[in-house]
């Protein structure tokens, strides 16, 4: 997994007095079925079920009649940090532990010996949080953040030739977002709520010249998102000693309204499957995403000033690879590998943002009846130690690891 576009929604955890400083959280979610993710979400050249229309929508000429696919995937995640400060506690992790769940549902129809195939998607790109504890010493970069993101997306494919399909179709999302930071003591946070809709579209290409050899490519377009909703201020009284005796500041609770505009990277994948026999499938995929079009990001709120808050991250790739072999009696089993790219350069650091060089390591099982499927899958990430030295209150060696349980029910009608 990796950092998505709602790790951008950070910037709005501010006050005009820590403008240099940034706020972050959310992850991409590459994984939206239980077969793609056993593996290592190598299906872009494979596509044979209804989660082509998010893998590549191509795929979804390969399958005739109506055919739906539900599906969740359930992840516990963990960063862990050692401040470098001089300190008693040095040693943090994130707090929020439990499962997160992410539903999804694609549903597909072709007539038998028709070129035209129509698709639905409807599944969650991005998502999920990072949380410390309020006493944290980076509290005044990070504290907690909750992202939900949904995606409606309807496809239609052509199969052009026996060799060679094409398919197009929009994208609708819609966002929410809540985001805390601490400001100074513990207790006292400014907090950004704000929602969204974000539209753009994705295209798929899939050629098989051979039975041993199957191509497939899609492109999920950029886009933009205006965040809108409000910012809050609670800070609790508290003293000040003076030559006279100590002085009682009231606290403050302030809310105005606030928005910003976040620019969604542009994606390509680009998947090779090679099937020396009919139970045999290996797939090596290159996925793309352009983080480069994340440079500075403007926070527009309705009383204080205008900001501009520079990311300058970088585009990162995935490697993809996995295996799959079909057994008896509809049983087949997957294992995969990826390997995430670090897209959070040094200088622009943030414990909520805890990204790193990722190793992902996935297997799964399922079967197939005459109308009824079933997979499920198990997933294990490792990000290795990360250290940061730039002179903030971030600096430490960071490690992250997650466990994820993924399960999909399909039904040919």
């Amino acid at each position: 997994m990796k950092p998505s576009i709602f790790s951008y929604f950070a910037v709005l955890g501010f006050l005009p007095s820590f403008v240099s400083d940034s706020y972050g959280l959310g992850f991409r979610i590459a994984d939206q079925n239980a077969e793609a993710t056993a593996r290592g979400n190598a299906f872009t050249a494979t596509a044979d079920n209804p989660s082509a229309v998010f893998y590549n929508p191509a795929g979804i000429t390969q399958l005739e009649g109506t055919r739906a696919l539900l599906g969740a995937y359930a992840i516990t995640l963990k960063a862990r940090v050692e401040l470098a400060a001089p300190g008693e506690n040095t040693k943090f992790s994130s707090t929020n532990t439990d499962p997160q769940t992410v539903p999804t549902f694609f549903v597909t129809w072709k007539p038998k010996d028709y070129p035209i195939a129509l698709g639905l998607g409807v599944y969650a790109p991005y998502g999920f949080a990072v949380e410390y504890a309020d006493d944290t010493p980076f509290r005044s970069l990070a504290i907690k953040g909750n992202i939900q993101y949904l995606t409606i997306n309807p496809v239609i494919a052509w199969k052009i030739t026996d060799t060679l399909s094409v398919a197009a179709g929009p994208t609708v999302s819609y966002g929410s977002a809540e985001l805390v930071r601490g400001i100074v003591n513990p207790g006292d946070q400014f907090k950004f709520k704000g929602d969204g809709i974000a539209y753009g579209y994705n295209l798929g290409v899939m050629w098989n010249p051979h039975r041993m050899h199957h191509f497939g490519l899609t492109y999920r377009s950029a886009s933009k998102i205006d965040f809108s909703g409000h910012t809050t201020v609670d800070v609790d009284s508290f003293k000040v000693a003076t030559p006279l005796g100590s002085l009682k500041v009231p606290g403050t609770d302030t809310r105005e309204d606030a928005d910003a505009t976040f620019d969604l990277p542009q994606n390509i994948v680009l998947g090779y499957s090679f099937r020396p026999t009919e139970d045999w499938n290996f797939e090596f995929n290159i996925d793309w995403t352009d983080w480069d079009s994340l440079n500075t990001v403007v926070i527009r709120q309705q009383r204080s000033a205008d900001a501009p808050v520079p990311f300058n991250w970088e585009s990162s790739f995935f490697y993809e690879f996995g295996v799959t072999k079909q057994f008896a009696h509809g049983y087949s089993a997957s294992v995969g590998y990826i390997f995430s790219e670090n897209s959070v350069p040094n200088e622009s650091f943030n414990p909520a943002i805890p990204d790193s060089n990722r190793h992902i390591f996935s297997a799964g099982v399922g079967r197939r009846y005459e109308h009824f499927n079933w997979y499920l899958a198990y997933q294990y990430t490792y990000g290795p130690n990360r250290t940061i030295a730039q002179n903030t209150a971030a600096d430490g060696d960071y490690r992250f690891d997650s466990h994820a349980v993924t399960l999909s029910l399909g039904y040919n009608f």
